[in-house]
This record gives C-alpha cells, sequence and structure tokens, in this order.
C-alpha cells in the first residue's frame, strides 16, 4: 500500500528545509611550502551537522525513498553501516519521526555509537564482518521496514548533474582560484556514491579533471577496477573506517574512476595525524587516505614540471576517532607504528621530496 501522500510531501518539504538552513563545506587551501605552482584544496565535509561527508547521501537517500513511495510514517527504516552513514541517516529519520535500525560490526568506533543514539537511533551489532547487508534485508522483512541499502543506491540517489551536489559546489568554489579546472579530484569509496557523483559530474560538464580514489590494503577496489571481477571477496573488512569494502557493491562505478591508488593503512593514519601538527584540524582516517593520494599526485606533477591544483576531501571529524586513531595505547594495542610514515610525509610537506610508499 502507498504511504500517505500528504505525509511523504511533507516530509519532503522538511528535508528541504533543514538543507535550506544549512551553508555548504569549506574549501580550504592547504599551502606546500616546498611546490608554489601546485596547489591543494581541502573540502572539509567534517563540518556537516552530523559531521561527516554521509550527511550528503543519506538526506539522498531518505529523498530517494520517499519519491520511490518507499518510506512512510509507520516504517522502520534500516541500514548495514559501519558509523558515518548511520549517524547521519539516524539525524534524519528523527527529523522525520520514524524509527531507525543501523546494522553495524562490533568494532565500529564508540563515538559514532553515541551518536547515533544521541539521534533515536538503535545499534544492532554482528560479530562477523561482511554480514551486515543480509542481516539488515532479514530485519527489514521482520520489521516491515525500509532496508535503505546505501551499497546499491548510493550512485543513484543524488543527482550527479548538480543541484547543490558535492562536484558542483567544487567547482563553484574554485572558481576564482589560480587553477580554477582541477587537474585531479581525490576521494576515497565506501559506498562509491561520491566517486560516481564527482566521476559523472566531471563528465557531464566536459572537464579534464581526472578522478582518483584512493583504497585501503584490505579492500577490493583497486582489484576490481584492475579486472573487472565482481566476485572478488576479502576475508578481512578495511582497517579505515567509511572507505574499502570487502564485495564490490552495486554503487561503484569503475568506468568513471581514471586511477587507483593502495595506500597503507599506517600511512593513512600518519597523514591524518600530520594534518592536525599543520593545521589543527583533526580527522578521519579516510582523510589521511585521501591526503596520501593527493601527495603522490602532486610529487608525480612536480616530477613532470607540471603547474595546477588538486582537490581531495575531508570525510569526518577527528572527533569521531578519540578512542582508536588518536590514542595512542590503541595504536600500539592494534600494532601502529607511525612514526617512519609521518616522517616521510612530514618531509614531503616540507621539502617536496617523495619517497614513496
Amino acid at each position: 500500500m502507498q504511504p500517505d501522500r500528504a505525509w511523504v510531501h511533507a516530509a519532503i518539504e522538511r528535508l528541504n528545509a533543514d538543507n535550506q538552513r544549512s551553508s555548504d563545506t569549506h574549501l580550504f587551501r592547504l599551502d606546500l611550502p616546498a611546490l608554489p605552482n601546485i596547489a591543494l584544496y581541502l573540502k572539509d565535509e567534517s563540518t556537516h551537522l552530523t559531521g561527516s561527508l554521509k550527511h550528503r547521501l543519506a538526506r539522498s537517500l531518505f529523498l530517494y525513498a520517499l519519491c520511490n513511495g518507499q518510506l512512510g510514517p509507520d516504517t522502520p527504516v534500516i541500514e548495514a553501516s559501519s558509523g558515518s552513514t548511520a549517524v547521519s541517516e539516524a539525524y534524519f529519520a528523527q527529523l522525520l519521526g520514524v524509527r531507525f535500525l543501523a546494522v553495524m560490526s562490533g568494532t565500529t568506533s564508540p563515538e559514532k555509537i553515541r551518536r547515533i543514539a544521541r539521534y533515536g537511533g538503535e545499534c544492532v551489532f554482528v560479530e562477523q564482518t561482511g554480514i551486515e547487508r543480509s542481516v539488515a534485508q532479514t530485519l527489514a522483512a521482520k520489521l516491515g521496514g525500509h532496508f535503505m541499502d546505501q551499497f546499491t543506491y548510493a550512485e543513484r540517489a543524488t543527482d550527479w548533474r548538480g543541484n547543490n551536489n558535492i562536484a558542483e559546489s567544487i567547482f563553484a568554489q574554485m572558481a576564482l582560484e589560480e587553477h580554477p579546472i582541477p587537474r585531479w579530484i581525490i576521494c576515497g569509496a565506501g559506498t562509491g556514491g561520491t566517486s560516481a557523483t564527482l566521476g559523472r559530474y566531471i563528465r557531464y560538464r566536459c572537464f579534464p579533471t581526472r578522478l582518483c580514489v584512493v583504497d585501503p590494503p584490505e579492500s577490493v577496489f583497486h582489484e576490481y577496477w584492475q579486472t573487472g571481477d565482481t566476485a572478488i571477496e576479502r576475508a578481512h573488512g578495511s582497517r579505515i573506517e567509511g572507505i574499502g569494502r570487502p564485495r564490490v557493491p552495486a554503487s561503484f562505478l569503475r568506468d568513471i574512476v581514471d586511477r587507483v591508488i593502495v595506500v597503507p593503512n599506517a600511512a593513512s593514519l600518519a597523514a591524518m595525524h600530520l594534518l592536525d601538527e599543520i593545521t589543527g584540524r583533526r580527522c578521519g582516517g579516510s582523510t589521511g587516505t585521501n591526503l596520501v593520494g593527493a601527495f603522490e599526485l602532486i610529487a608525480e606533477m612536480q616530477a613532470a614540471g607540471e603547474s595546477g591544483s588538486v582537490v581531495t576531501l575531508i570525510c569526518d571529524s577527528g572527533d569521531l576517532y578519540r578512542d582508536t586513531y588518536y590514542d595512542s595505547a590503541w595504536l600500539e594495542t592494534h600494532g601502529f607504528d607511525l612514526d617512519a610514515d609521518l616522517a616521510r610525509l612530514r618531509r614531503f610537506y616540507h621539502t617536496g621530496i617523495w619517497s614513496g610508499g
């Protein structure tokens, strides 16, 4: 049975009003002392109300479900999420007054769990990584709810042609810079929704910009991008929360990605600490992954004698990782020694000398 049309209209109006009250996220320039001809910009998605890049995706997924007749006032919303998407979806579910349940790994950061609960969301934990989606499907069927399924719908829920999506926002904010059309845009992939939006928009606007996806070693994206084999699986999930997948999700579009760079986990975590050191901004591990990829591409541009701009993302706030990535005891317990990578990344930042991974 179709949900009440009046409620759906009111829900969409509430989402639009919430969006109208929000301002766009900042794009700031990170000057590289030894590389004056190459400008690095970071779009700070951590300033969204729910603290991450996933705020955009969650709003799009709710609008998609509403406009497809899948969500009504009594429909529980269920999602499979490692944390940030669930935080944002919990916020929008609370805004609309519907029940929200997030199926996630028990290793999800405690702060993300606290934030989901703060917005009235419920957490359902699984012991085995990789079964979150099937558990969420089963739970949705049992409760008569709607499985939001970010890993299928992320690439289609966002209007990639414009409507103030992240790609349109980046190019609008770059308009008055010395190099307004970036040589590269770098992002990680969790669902693949952000890379799909960026890649499609770049092609739609006929820009020469190239898109690079950075990927943790345990993830399937880099191998899938090279081979096109959708059956690839990993035994364990990514150690960098928010990006990387043990299986290929339907929402990752390999054909619009120009390059994939594999970034070691220790380098990702070292880079997030470096960013805190030089800017005072505490960010998550996926931001560190982005920064390492940006540094590698900038080093290649420098070696080729190229000038221009490079853009990447601050995906979420470091406040989410106070108990993990920013805790020295946690790092030691989990076998992370960041000293060598931090020294290498510092050297590149200060001197422009890149020594690879």
